[in-house]
């Protein structure tokens, strides 16, 4: 029977071949479980993380963890949840998500309107219908909230919107996330979101914490990259 659960499909872990974080996978699968969540995807950049032993692991602490990754397409950043390869295609462009796009996967448009040179802006409306969902970041406040025009498109789109925390710090992880109502399997997940069976669950930060996100991001490349989210 469907459920409600708690979801979270844009996380990053010390995996990730870009970004200096001080917690691998399991740490973060640790931190999941004891806050409740049901349903994690690990995202780091340009590669996946998982396998069947870190879903193992997952599954025994009560989680179900999908495969996922923040890839570059014409250099702007997407999610892929539950992608059909083991090896993120590098050097795409943005038409390429087409051949991709499946009916058990999930491409998301991670935080699109944000002023960061790696946000899709006007190149998630000229590519619109390789989407599947939308994301609302965890990374806004009552005064600066980025999200705003994420939220009307997928309203007047009625296109799904997501929540999920994008942490590269632990402290960050559970301030926005997504409720899902579906089984818990993959596809089940996937499906539901599609329809729309999810709701967005978030807290405002406050200034202090976003200037702290945002030196932290400055800080925390493994690469001279561009600012990420």
């Amino acid at each position: 029977m469907p459920q409600i659960l708690k979801v979270d499909l844009h996380t990053h872990t010390a995996e990730d071949p870009y970004e200096k974080i001080n917690y691998n996978a399991c740490q973060l699968i640790d931190r999941a479980s004891k806050e409740g969540y049901d349903v994690l995807a690990i995202t780091n950049h340009d590669t996946i993380t998982y396998n069947k032993e870190l879903a193992e692991y997952a599954r025994e602490k009560g989680i179900l963890l999908i495969p996922g990754t923040e890839a570059q397409f014409s250099n702007k950043h997407v999610l892929i949840i539950n992608p059909g390869f083991k090896e993120v295609p590098l050097g795409k462009q943005l038409k390429y998500l087409g051949k991709i796009k499946r009916a058990t996967s999930l491409i998301i448009a991670p935080h699109p309107f944000f002023p960061s040179s790696i946000s899709l802006k006007s190149d998630f409306l000229s590519h619109f219908s390789l989407f599947d969902a939308i994301e609302f970041s965890h990374y806004y406040n009552h005064v600066i909230n980025c999200n705003k025009k994420a939220a009307q498109v997928a309203y007047d789109s009625k296109m799904p919107l997501i929540g999920s925390s994008d942490c590269h710090s632990l402290w960050q992880f559970g301030t926005t996330y997504s409720l899902v109502k579906a089984k818990k399997e993959t596809f089940s997940i996937i499906e539901a979101i599609k329809k729309g069976e999810i709701e967005v669950s978030t807290t405002p930060l406050s200034l202090i914490s976003m200037a702290r996100i945002a030196i932290n991001s400055f800080w925390g490349r493994k690469l001279k990259v561009s600012f990420r989210l």
